[in-house]
């Protein structure tokens, strides 16, 4: 990278949900609490503090499941509203550092702070006063980290959690990430994670062994994008202007739908819920794909989509024929939604890139 060294903060509320309802309610301290839908109704969790994730317990657990593994967890609804507030809070604070701020979620956000004249410059010492000020005006904690790109500064934040920061410096950044297990790549799940490591890449070291034509065919675009970032590579900027990238709604049913038919009834009314959502996004841009996301009974779930500017219900359907057909039993969650233009263009980048000799 040429020019100014960037510098990076990766800010993360710890279990944010969970820290709110504590700070609002001083007796829920040092209990197993989480937020999240009941079990009768076939919720999940949103998230929960670390007395309960002794227990086993995590975010977009069931809650039926955390319920078995912690039967003495307080179970709250959640208070968006709450938490909204807190999360403005947090945001003026942001704003006093910098406005370059790219927010993930409520309680989660980047803060590049390379031009920030605050405290001569030096992010991990404006990493601390961010962190002491949440702690002291909004009364929850934070964790940081800070390095010369997103990537890093955000597998940083995680190091120290709860409430604790960790700088990699430039110098120490090609170290840091090549111990990395792939599992902490940006983009990885469990699933790809686990591909990998059947075909030998443990850690980013090992990948960094493989020839970017090896992770391509393996891992289609995808490849190029983890042939940077186990080198560390990352050179998205820090946005506060980002474009909507899909749009969708989807339901958890109480009762499973046992077979197709019953998933082509339920469909139309999401397919209907759908197209008043759309047409209430005015700054939505022209869908390229349509997709149906189904989650099956043992939690397993599938996605399947099309090219489509203009998707009718026949096209919906049509996928959700798909993938029902991949498993072939009763399903706990079905949804429907766009992808929008933003990202084909995106994808033509990264084609055009990796057809550069």
């Amino acid at each position: 990278m040429t020019g100014t060294q960037r510098k990076i903060i990766h800010i993360d509320c710890d279990c944010f949900y969970a820290s709110v309802e504590t700070r609002d309610d001083p007796s829920l301290r040092g209990k197993p609490v989480a937020v999240g839908g009941r079990a009768e109704t076939r919720g999940v969790i949103a998230t929960c503090n670390y007395e309960a994730r002794r227990f086993g317990v995590r975010s977009a657990m069931a809650t039926s499941q955390a319920i078995k593994r912690c039967p003495g967890l307080i179970l709250l609804p959640p208070r968006f509203d709450a938490y909204r507030a807190a999360s403005r809070q947090i945001h003026t604070i942001y704003r006093d550092f910098t406005e370059l701020i790219e927010p993930l979620s409520l309680d989660e956000a980047y803060l590049d702070v390379t031009q920030a004249p605050h405290f001569q410059n030096s992010a991990t010492r404006m990493a601390l006063a961010i962190r002491d000020r949440i702690r002291t005006e909004v009364g929850i904690t934070a964790s940081a980290g800070i390095a010369a790109n997103k990537f890093i500064a955000k597998v940083a934040s995680d190091w120290n959690k709860p409430d604790g920061q960790f700088v990699v410096r430039p110098h120490e950044a090609d170290a840091f990430v090549a111990a990395l297990p792939v599992g902490k790549l940006f983009g990885v799940g469990k699933v790809t994670a686990a591909k990998l490591n059947e075909l030998g890449a443990q850690s980013c070291a090992d990948l960094r062994d493989w020839p970017l034509e090896k992770l391509t065919r393996h891992f289609g675009r995808f490849g190029q994008r983890l042939y940077e970032l186990c080198r560390g590579h990352d050179e998205r900027p820090v946005s506060n202007d980002q474009p909507r990238k899909s749009l969708s709604v989807e339901t958890t049913y109480v009762q499973d739908l046992r077979d197709l038919e019953a998933c082509r009834t339920e469909l139309q009314a999401l397919i209907a819920d759908f197209r008043e959502r759309l047409a209430r996004a005015k700054d939505a841009p022209l869908p390229y794909k349509a997709f149906v996301k189904i989650r099956f009974d043992d939690f397993s779930h599938t996605t399947v989509e099309c090219i489509s500017t203009h998707p009718t219900d026949e096209v919906w359907q049509a996928l959700l024929a798909e993938g029902w057909a991949r498993q072939r039993r009763p399903v706990r969650l079905l949804g429907v939604g766009v992808r929008f233009e933003e990202e084909k263009a995106l994808l033509r980048q990264l084609e055009l890139f990796q057809s550069t000799p």
